[in-house]
């Protein structure tokens, strides 16, 4: 068989790969591009590492399965249909998996394959194969320096073997970017090694063994560009570098940088693994596990050599031949395990088990390990990773084997393992899922394999505003180029509704964000509609205002999110656990103003001076206008303090510098340019020259300041001509003006331009700090001024029919300019204050914020996502507490498939607080069923709870308020319905408003603050 070859000169799509590019980089892309992979299996674990490695962007993907399709297959083979029924499982599966990804081959490896045909693959994956075979395939792969993974699935079972062979070299063992920092000393020892000392309070981040290099250092100049140097932390603040040889006296300057050393694996044969076995603990409460899982895994392949079947699913007889035969196993063992009967019964009962989230999550982690072993990236598991999710079997569980046998349903995979009557519990459900994009799409295609919602009772509803970008195609693997500009809840229905018909009708859409504003859309009457709320959000406000609706209305909810090769799942469960916002990241440290303004010192800082100054020029004042032009005396809607900046900005992109040709463009470029990287900078060193100094004698320039120098325009420059030609276009864009991309027409043009000599003004104040009053600018507050230069102002009459096109910052279009203005701005500034420039690919990652993002976490963390709604979804109606999951049943998943690491706890449950007699926790209101006074009100938490209220608020409207006198004093004989309606400046309550939702201000009898909880009071029936 010949494998389809790509141009090896083939660049990488950046559009479709962006996301995908800040996680692995240009060079791991370039490996993945030139490496062949083998997938043996397309069961629906081998067609989920498939489709996340064809997202990826490898080479080719060859598929081996000769097996018919069943019906059964469906349980979570997702790109089969019932039409499939009988036909070979890859030849049905890879024209749909090649719909993935343009980029790469898919084709079908059809004659029969034995181990030398392992020869031409980087990478081979074992999905579905009996062990002794697999073992002659893979003493093949290990003798031939081919790379073999192996993995399988039971049920909530399930296992990942590597073997990259002899001295395979990790180059990048986490992903994160290496370390810097500033430097504020060096110093010497008694012994003579050299201390570094961080600046001011940061910490340096490093750990002993770790490596160094220097640039920009002064006094010391040996140890800039010098060969990484080991360290030995000190203190958090500093660290030791040895006894380099240099010359010198070290003057306060200079950036040290982690240089990440190459690390050297060994991997034993899957022969030799098998009987010492190393593992990867994945939850630190169950370390014996992966032992235990071991030799009942080596039971069950016995069991399976003898009978060449699986064990009856939950059969007593069959699981204790296979516990019989995993003691045996155990006593041949160099590590004997600390057998645990019951789990290896479990692996018996559930052998015929195939479940979506575990699919889906040992797809993410397979997948991953297949990039690893191509790219040389991050660190790969040595050698044996297994995992169980016993915890989603409903508690006291023991089905029938009526009740689990199978059947010839698309689900016998799951009732394998849960029986026929909780399948019809999924069935029912009822779920919100609030976005689909990435993680929205793997949980759909989750709940479509799972049966969820599909149920007479059952539904599934879908919100999401967005419409499809090519960007989204490299995670979000429902949706295809065809679909690019298409709605994204839509067409994802779709798309799952495909793979399971049964959905058809099944799913309602929206294409409504989750606010304040939409509250008469999802309202009472929707969520009492709903079981279960699921998150694929990518924004801390929407996440924690959906987890308040929750909370109010008493929802469980699932949360989940991913960065780069990270991934978190949270379950929240009503009265059981705390909410998502009761515990959150600390919000990440804005730059302060003064640093952006003048005093940068790293790349980000002038990225985001740059994304600033492009709103500052292409969209604020171009909506000012448009709003100058459309609405009637606007200059007299604005206070006098906007006023003025509003009338200057009028002027100038009205009157003052008003283009009408490309040409002057390029001339308001041309000047901008001097503005920028010319004059600011001398009248910044102007005012604090070099050589100056503080009140206290220190010098000024001392870092983290460092002094810039001004920059003369060169029309030769090419980074001096993308800045003329972006501003040049980027103006000509928002005054509808017809652009130009001829760089030698704009250079020429711009080379002409008279530029008046600048002559510095004494009269500038410049802040240093932020805590300074703003003073920035030249001191001119006459308001004659401004009033002359508002009558100069044209009268909107005159420019009727023009308006201006605001240039709103898109960071995905390659041909806008935006992109190309915010780099070559960044690096100019970059170079005022010799900071390393950074390229247009990271420069995008900065100034759009982009949140790195590939397809494998995404998939592992729907996948234990879903592991965790098995549970609530077992829990929704049962009576009996013995049947319920208790809080430590619950898991809380934090992953780094980089490293890897895999982390899990139990959910922290709610606080609580005592009030009198009363105990309360988050999840409790009071509800008061009828619209009383609010006197009545007062009256209710007086005599309940002996108190006195002092304010009654709703959100941020004050109803009632002791402090405000007689004003508030006659509301307290009024229904609270009336009383809201005016403070919520409402003519009649909308159908959607039912209920009050109140804050109350209360003291105890000690004059105490008391935090009650919210008053629930019913105004509208």
């Amino acid at each position: 068989m010949e494998i389809e070859m790509k141009s090896p000169n083939q660049a990488i799509d950046e559009g479709l790969y962006s996301r995908q590019l800040y996680v692995l980089g240009h060079e791991a892309m370039k490996k993945m591009s030139e490496s062949n992979i083998l997938i043996i299996g397309l069961n629906g674990l081998g067609c989920e590492i498939a489709k996340n490695v064809v997202l990826a962007g490898v080479k080719s993907v060859t598929l081996y399965d000769t097996s018919p399709v069943e019906l059964k297959d469906l349980s979570t083979q997702f790109f089969l249909t019932e039409q499939d029924v009988g036909k070979p499982r890859a030849e049905v599966a890879a024209p749909r998996l090649a719909e993935l990804n343009q980029y790469v081959p898919v084709t079908v490896y059809d004659a029969e394959l034995k181990p030398e045909n392992l020869v031409g693959f980087k990478c081979v994956v074992v999905a579905d194969m009996p062990l002794e075979q697999q073992l002659e395939f893979s003493d093949f792969a290990h003798n031939n320096g081919i790379h073999y993974i192996s993995t399988r699935l039971h049920g909530l079972f399930g296992l990942v073997f590597n073997d990259f062979g002899k001295n395979f070299v990790v180059i990048d063992d986490n992903g994160e970017q290496p370390i810097n920092g500033m430097i504020e000393a060096i110093s010497r020892t008694p012994e003579g090694d050299y201390v570094v000392t961080a600046l001011g309070e940061s910490r340096h981040g490093l750990s002993t063994g770790d490596y160094v290099t220097f640039s920009k250092v002064k006094g010391l100049e040996g140890l800039n560009g010098c060969e990484p140097l080991e360290i030995k932390v000190i203190s958090p603040q500093s660290f030791s570098i040895g006894k380099p040889e240099l010359s010198g006296e070290y003057q306060p300057s200079g950036l040290y940088e982690q240089v990440k050393q190459p690390v050297t694996l060994n991997f034993k044969s899957f022969r030799e693994a098998i009987t010492s076995p190393e593992f990867l603990v994945t939850d630190f409460a169950k370390f014996d596990r992966p032992a235990q899982i071991h030799v009942g895994i080596l039971g069950l392949d016995r069991f399976y050599n003898e009978h060449k079947a699986l064990p009856r699913p939950w059969n007593e007889e069959d699981a204790k031949e296979v516990l019989r035969h995993a003691h045996a196993i155990n006593e041949t063992l160099e590590q004997k395990a600390d057998i645990n009967d019951d789990i290896v019964k479990q692996i018996s009962y559930q052998a015929h088990g195939n479940l979506s989230p575990m699919v889906a999550l040992f797809g993410g982690i397979v997948a991953q390990e297949v990039l690893k072993s191509v790219t040389n990236k991050f660190t790969p598991i040595n050698n044996f990773l297994y995992f169980d999710s016993l915890e989603s079997l409903p508690p006291k569980f023991k089905p029938t084997e009526e009740d689990v046998a199978l059947t010839g349903s698309r689900y016998d995979g799951q009732i394998a393992v849960f029986g026929k009557s909780f399948q019809m519990k999924l069935e029912n459900l009822r779920l919100f899922l609030v976005g689909s994009g990435a993680i929205g799409c793997e949980m759909l295609k989750n709940w479509a394999m799972m049966g969820v919602g599909t149920g007479d009772n059952g539904i599934i509803r879908i919100t999401d505003m967005d419409t499809i970008e090519k960007s989204n195609l490299n995670r979000q693997f429902l949706f295809r180029p065809r679909d690019v500009g298409k709605l994204k809840s839509d067409t994802a229905a779709a798309a799952v509704t495909a793979m399971n018909p049964k959905l058809a009708g099944k799913i309602v859409t929206y294409q409504d964000p989750v606010d304040v504003a939409t509250e008469h859309i999802f309202d009472d009457s929707f969520f009492d509609g709903v079981d279960i709320v699921t998150n694929a959000l990518d924004n801390i406000k929407a996440r924690r205002y959906m987890d308040s609706r929750c909370v109010h209305y008493c929802k469980p909810l699932l949360e989940s999110g991913t960065l780069g090769t990270k991934g978190n799942v949270q379950v929240i469960v009503p009265y059981m656990t705390e909410s998502y916002s009761d515990s959150q990241d600390p919000e990440e440290k804005s730059i302060p103003s003064c640093t952006l303004k003048n005093f940068p010192n790293a790349i980000e800082h002038t990225i985001q001076w740059a994304r600033d100054l492009f709103a500052g020029l292409f969209f604020q004042p171009a909506q000012e206008i448009n709003q100058y032009l459309s609405t009637p005396n606007y200059l007299d809607t604005i206070d006098r303090g906007q006023r003025q900046e509003a009338v200057v900005s009028i002027h100038q992109y009205l009157v003052e510098q008003r283009p009408k040709t490309f040409e002057q463009c390029i001339e308001r470029a041309r000047h901008k340019f001097q503005e920028y990287y010319y004059n600011n900078i001398e009248q910044l060193l102007y005012a604090f020259p070099p050589d100056a100094r503080t009140s206290s004698g220190d010098l000024f320039w001392s870092p983290p300041k460092q002094v810039p120098t001004s920059i003369k325009f060169d029309s030769a420059n090419p980074l001096h001509i993308d800045f003329i030609e972006s501003v040049s276009n980027l103006f000509a864009f928002i005054y509808g003006l017809k652009g130009s991309r001829d760089r030698d027409y704009i250079a020429k043009l711009a080379a002409a331009v008279a530029v008046p000599e600048f002559q510095p003004k004494s009269n500038v104040q410049i802040k240093v700090t932020d805590d300074e009053p703003d003073k920035e600018g030249e001191s001119n507050d006459d308001p004659m001024d401004l009033e002359t230069l508002e009558d100069s102002l044209p009268d909107p009459k005159s420019l009727t029919g023009f308006h201006m096109i605001p240039a709103e910052f898109e960071k995905d279009d390659d041909t806008n300019f935006h992109i190309d203005f915010v780099t070559a701005a960044s690096n100019l500034r970059a170079l005022n204050y010799s900071i390393d420039q950074a390229d247009r690919h990271k420069t995008k990652q900065v100034a759009g914020k982009i949140i790195p993002a590939i397809a494998t976490t995404t998939a592992l963390v729907t996948g234990l996502s879903c592991l965790e709604l098995y549970k609530l979804a077992s829990d929704l109606g049962q009576e009996d507490k013995e049947k319920k999951h208790t809080i430590e049943d619950y898991k809380n998943g934090f992953v780094n498939i980089a490293l890897p690491f895999f982390g899990f706890s139990e959910p922290f449950p709610p606080q609580y607080r005592e009030v009198k007699d009363f105990k309360f926790s988050i999840w409790d209101k009071i509800r008061i069923e009828q619209d009383l006074t609010i006197q009545e009100i007062i009256d209710h938490v007086s005599d309940k709870y002996s108190l006195t209220v002092s304010s009654i608020s709703s959100g941020v409207k004050m109803l009632y308020s002791v402090w405000f006198g007689a004003a508030h004093k006659e509301r307290l004989n009024k229904r609270l319905s009336e009383v809201y309606r005016t403070v919520m400046g409402l003519e009649k309550l909308p159908p959607h408003i039912k209920w009050a939702v109140l804050d109350v201000g209360a003291e105890d009898d000690e004059q105490e603050d008391v935090d009650l909880p919210q008053l629930f009071v019913r105004i509208n029936n």
